[in-house]
């Protein structure tokens, strides 16, 4: 038997010996030599310490009211920058309480690593047996919950700080009781993903809409789905959310003067979002004393709500506490058509961002309406399309809406238009303006563009953005030539060409000779792409030709 041992504990030393290296291995922890000198991070104020280790974990301070799903950080793991920042709390009392203060602010709880370290934690969470080499893996997301809940439970001091708690889909579907007792213990939350049985009024969930009622006061995004009218009634009356500031709407069977009671009677709204409301009409916009009125918004998204027509919305914008507030608008299939576009932008002097998404089926004639004018307004999303069964042959209805848009752009009504995107291609085209005669007026050439436009466009809703950049137009510095240059267009169509292209994007660079025409860039690669039979045929004759010369 000590025989036996003696060999086992050889190749167990053999085996430590030739190990390779682990990077994810904690390594071994020294005690710490005594050092002379003072720590200087002890001079630093708590605040702006807070701010320095703030930098380890960037989605800590991420203060919006998106989910998990629709706010994930580009590059980089959020676990492990959570678990590089919780071992700065093991340096002193004061790296404690600034760590403690980023942690617990904003919390998330993702299902996985995002990087390599996630393919040996995934292995060692499956429960394996000696009859069962493919154990079934522990639900991590699940047990991260878990053990949150009872932190916040048992240290009120971090349970105030929380304002964010964001986790997985799944994870708050199958987690209802253990959220409801984690929400019950945070008095100052602003924002938690819930799952969409709350939204309905669902038997499942009305514990946990209790428990946000009466112990979260200060949520500020709630959404009521078809099945909560009741719920949504009773919000006017009870008001448990006073600092309510995103509302969202969709299908629910409400009357038009208790959606407006409702909206009323929330003072810290500034954004609204309606969808599919079959009942809702013009009526909203009306001012009947002493009801009350549709308050004014920042943010407003009609989506599916056909009732609603231009003259019944031009007539809330014709108040000065709406237009002076409203920045961003968007407009999805709804009885507000492009044909009637200029009335809104007429009545809205402050609008930052506007969005109208529409199927048509007749062209439009642009001689018979103003033209498009906004001072205001940086970013467009201009997305008109014809149905699918228009012919092919002709010219599209939609198109005649992009020429109505880019001749409103070109005569200089958009001057702090900056993106503009588009359900058309060929709206890049269309706002080149064609080059000018030789000896022609500079002044007459202008094409209404103060500063670059970044053009995305694309056939159909299902493709992939096409960028072009389209500059304003510079007198040319050409001897004896009074023209001004044709504008600058970039096109990046890496996505939309062949893999013969290479794997950079196609620049295209179109500019003007100062006599009319254009000059030819040429290109940097001489070779060309060829067709299949064009390589075969040449292969072949290359052979060929090698074989008659021996």
């Amino acid at each position: 038997m000590k025989f036996l041992q003696h060999i086992r504990s050889k190749s167990r030393l053999k085996n430590e010996d030739t190990a390779p290296f682990d990077e994810y291995r904690a390594p071994t922890v020294h005690s710490p030599r005594n050092r002379s000198g003072r720590d200087s991070t002890s001079r630093l104020p708590l605040k702006l310490l807070t701010k320095i280790l703030s930098y380890i974990c960037l989605h800590a301070w991420d203060d919006n009211y998106l989910s998990l799903e629709d706010s994930m950080r580009d590059g980089g793991c959020m676990l492990c920058d959570m678990r590089d920042l919780a071992q700065c709390a093991l340096v002193s009392r004061r790296f404690l309480v600034a760590t403690q203060t980023i942690l617990y602010h904003n919390v998330r709880i993702d299902p996985v690593h995002y990087c390599e370290r996630e393919i040996d934690l995934a292995a060692k969470r499956k429960r394996k047996s000696f009859f069962e080499r493919n154990g079934e893996p522990v639900d991590a997301p699940k047990q991260r919950v878990e053990q949150f809940s009872r932190t916040v439970r048992d240290n009120q001091s971090l349970a105030i700080q929380v304002e964010f708690l964001k986790m997985p889909y799944m994870t708050r579907e199958t987690c209802i009781a253990d959220l409801a007792r984690t929400v019950s213990v945070l008095p100052n939350l602003k924002y938690v993903d819930l799952p969409d049985g709350i939204y309905s009024d669902d038997r499942s969930c009305m514990t946990l809409k209790q428990e946000l009622e009466a112990r979260c006061p200060d949520l500020r995004k709630m959404r009521y789905l078809h099945g909560a009218e009741r719920s949504f009634a009773l919000l006017s009356q009870s008001q448990p959310w006073q600092n309510l500031e995103i509302l969202e709407l969709s299908r629910l069977e409400v009357e038009p003067n208790t959606l407006v009671s409702v909206l009323a009677s929330v003072p810290a709204l500034h954004e609204v979002k309606l969808e599919e409301l079959p009942l809702v009409d013009d009526s909203i916009f009306r001012r009947n004393p002493p009801a009350p009125t549709l308050p004014p918004v920042t943010i407003l998204t009609l989506r599916n709500v056909l009732a609603l027509t231009a003259s019944g919305f031009e007539a809330y914008l014709s108040r000065p506490e709406v237009r002076e507030v409203l920045s961003h608008l968007t407009l999805l299939d709804t009885g507000i058509g492009p044909s009637e576009l200029y009335r809104i932008l007429a009545a809205t002097p402050y609008l930052k961002t506007l969005r109208i998404n529409q199927t048509i089926n007749r062209a439009l004639n642009p001689a018979t309406i103003p033209p498009l004018v906004s001072r205001s307004l940086e970013t467009l999303y201009f997305e008109i399309e014809s149905p699918p069964a228009a012919p092919h042959d002709l010219q599209l209805p939609s198109e005649s809406y992009y020429q109505y848009l880019s001749s409103s752009i070109l005569a200089g009504n958009f001057p702090s238009l900056r993106s503009l995107y588009a359900l058309s291609t060929s709206l890049p085209s269309l706002l080149l303006p064609l080059p000018a005669a030789p000896f022609a007026n500079s002044k007459a050439l202008s094409s209404g563009l103060r500063q670059p436009l970044m053009l995305y466009t694309k056939s159909i809703p299902e493709h992939d953005w096409y960028l072009t950049v389209i500059s304003p137009p510079t007198p040319a510095n050409r001897r004896g030539s009074a023209t001004a240059t044709r504008p600058i267009s970039f096109y990046n169509g890496s996505t939309q060409l062949g893999p013969q292209w290479g794997d950079k994007a196609r620049d295209s660079v179109i500019v003007g000779n100062g006599f009319g025409g254009f000059l030819a860039v040429p290109s940097e690669d001489g070779a060309r792409p060829s067709s299949s039979r064009g390589h075969k045929h040449k292969h072949s004759w290359s052979t060929s030709s090698k074989g008659w010369m021996g």
